[in-house]
């Protein structure tokens, strides 16, 4: 068996943020036809270890990610992502903290790019973490951004991101500490938090607002006001998935606040359309496995490419 493995900088040179957006774009088409295998992830330990698989029927393709999660660790997430198909017997090993990082961006901008309004130019980014540049990089790729405002606990990260991604994607960035504040009048509010609480009120929001929110993937943990699902237009990643593991639709439904039919899955709205009258929308993910096959096929792709005696697909 030949084993090809791939670090952090491999990954981030062999597939960039517009052809991950793509990638996702079409894998979530592809779930939404019925072609994938795709069991609800496995939480062990409280969300300390989580395994996903998903397998895509008219490739013959498989993707199995196991990751380790401790916030109070650097790095906090830790993992591998193995790729195999039936027609060879090699397999694809990658660092599942890449692979993460940037199919949750690429599902921002799927969600961004469907969603935000298509003059959209002003962001706000709360969270610093592993996940923030890439929520960035992946807003810009649909929606040319001239102002990002980042919000965060710790103000020396704050300020070293907005110095990093102003100097790679030539937008002006300021560090701001009250979220609340940050959200009031922006087009697009990225939000990649572990937070328990909601971060900002409805009324701090612009009526156009498109918010993705990405941090919160328990059902202890939310990001999001109740007020604001009832009021906007919510799409979500995957009903299943969401209905087990995200804290603030849990929250609203318990509440009242909203009822299942008001959750749109994105591969729907990607293929049918959804309706978008001018008022808020929310894109709410706790990431699937698919979205790990999608970048871990292109990384496979990309390899084959490289060699001339790799079998043609």
């Amino acid at each position: 068996m030949d084993v090809v493995t791939l670090g952090p900088d491999e990954i981030r040179s062999a597939v960039s943020m517009p052809a991950a957006i793509d990638a996702v774009r079409n894998g979530f088409l592809a779930l939404h036809r019925g072609e994938f295998e795709m069991p609800t992830r496995t939480v062990l330990r409280d969300g300390g270890f989580l395994v996903m698989s998903a397998h895509h029927r008219p490739t013959a393709s498989a993707m199995i990610k196991t990751l380790s999660l401790d916030f109070d660790r650097d790095p906090a997430i830790v993992g591998t992502v193995v790729w195999s198909e039936l027609g060879h017997g090699r397999q694809l090993v990658a660092d599942a903290i890449e692979v993460t990082r940037i199919r949750t961006g690429a599902i921002t901008g799927v969600a961004t790019d469907l969603l935000a309004p298509p003059e959209a130019k002003t962001c706000t980014l709360i969270g610093a973490g592993g996940q923030a540049a890439d929520q960035v990089r992946a807003v810009h790729a649909v929606r040319p951004l001239t102002e990002l405002r980042i919000v965060s606990r710790g103000l020396e990260r704050a300020e070293a991101l907005g110095k990093a991604l102003s100097a790679e994607l030539g937008i002006g960035a300021v560090v701001l500490t009250d979220a609340g504040e940050a959200v009031r009048d922006v087009d697009i509010v990225c939000c990649a938090t572990t937070s328990t609480t909601p971060l900002f009120s409805l009324e701090s929001l612009a009526e156009h607002a498109h918010v993705n929110a990405i941090g919160a993937y328990r059902p202890t943990m939310r990001e999001l006001p109740d007020e604001l699902l009832a009021d906007a237009t919510v799409v979500i990643d995957e009903r299943d998935a969401i209905l087990e593991e995200s804290g603030e639709i849990i929250h609203a439904l318990a509440a009242g606040a909203i009822t299942g039919d008001d959750l749109i899955e994105l591969g729907s709205a990607l293929s049918d359309g959804v309706v978008r009258p001018g008022g808020r929308t929310v894109f709410k993910s706790v990431g699937v496995a698919m979205q790990d096959w999608a970048i871990a096929r292109l990384l496979a792709q990309t390899r084959e490419s490289e060699d001339p005696t790799a079998p043609e697909r």
